[in-house]
């Protein structure tokens, strides 16, 4: 969509330095911005370039004010986060949705409460008496679960990509992202052994899903519902593809978890956490808010990890520093044996 510099910085918060006038159309990199595009720099030693590149404007912090006067023609939008702009700026630039609507091939039963200006794809399958909000996409090939007494929800606003699956007993906040393949609800992993037979038999996984508002979760990626009660994913965290997150675990608001972790049962992860790709995390462990986990970390049962900003590596994971400490440590040693 079209927009001019001028308009962008309105609507962005933005102070605009330079003409008003010009038109954009797309967000791009530097070495692939046209005469229509809206590129971005954070630090004062790449303005020069983004200055002499071919884009139509650029995001730049307040560094740029004392290179307005040598801008030329070029807009400068000033604001304090410019990649933070920057990713505002590209909603804002996305072309008009498709045409939306229900495709002929979607089975979508007459009990199911269906919104405002809703687009369901070809041959997904609504289950009884689900609830889909206004301007909610379901991709093509989904499937919603159908359960009369724990019948789906899914709120206002929201996107589910292709091949999307949700058991019952599931309900989606607004504004919730699910990439293609991503499987919501499941039944947990819990079983008890028969200490005659040494045969498992399931415990029961009758409980529920709740994924609050503005949460998003990566293609792939599965979630299991409560044992007995609810797995619940708070407001606006962050999910990457390839990672499961098991039965009865709490994860707090603005977590963001990369890709291919695993999260075991009754785990709690509190607010803010940041967790890198393929960490591992044991049941009931206590994630305190703020902490920051490593790749591939390892955190075994019932541990608690306390430190808001404090980076934790290596298995069992411990404080960056120590485990530096014990790397070089072993290092020497093994140079003395040498």
């Amino acid at each position: 969509m079209k927009h001019t510099s001028g308009d962008l910085a309105d609507k962005l918060g933005c102070r605009l330095l330079g003409d008003s006038s010009a038109n954009v159309t797309n967000v791009s990199s530097l070495p692939s911005a046209t005469s229509d595009s809206l590129v971005f720099v954070e630090t004062p030693q790449h303005l020069d370039r983004a200055l002499r590149s071919c884009a139509a404007a650029v995001i730049a912090g307040d560094f740029a004010d004392v290179k307005s006067a040598d801008s030329g023609a070029k807009p400068l939008l000033i604001s304090a986060q410019p990649r933070l702009t920057f990713a505002r700026a590209a909603k804002l630039l996305r072309g008009p949705q498709p045409k939306r609507g229900i495709h002929p091939s979607a089975i979508v039963p007459a009990s199911a409460t269906i919104g405002n200006n809703v687009a369901i794809g070809a041959r997904t399958v609504l289950g009884e008496h689900a609830t889909i909000g206004d301007e909610t996409t379901i991709g093509s090939g989904s499937v919603i679960g159908d359960d009369v007494s724990t019948a789906v929800r899914i709120g206002n606003h929201c996107r589910l990509d292709a091949n999307v699956t949700i058991y019952p007993g599931t309900t989606l906040g607004d504004r919730v992202i699910v990439q293609a393949g991503a499987v919501l609800g499941s039944e947990g992993f819990g079983y008890v052994r028969d200490t005659q037979t040494g045969h498992y038999e399931q415990f029961p996984q009758v409980g529920k899903l709740v994924i609050e508002d503005d949460v998003e979760i990566g293609a792939n990626s599965t979630i299991d519902r409560g044992a007995l009660d609810e797995t619940r994913i708070r407001r606006g965290t962050k999910i990457d593809n390839l990672v499961h997150i098991g039965h009865n675990v709490q994860i707090g608001q603005d977590v963001v978890i990369a890709a291919q972790t695993g999260v075991s049962g009754s785990a709690i992860i509190e607010d803010n956490v940041i967790i890198g790709g393929q960490v591992g995390i044991a049941d009931h462990v206590r994630i305190e808010e703020g902490a920051i986990l490593g790749a591939q970390s390892g955190i075994p049962t019932k541990k608690v990890i306390r430190g808001k900003g404090v980076v934790f590596w290596g298995t069992p994971a411990r404080p960056i520093r120590e485990y530096l400490r014990e790397l070089a440590f072993l290092s020497r040693s093994a140079k003395k044996r040498d």
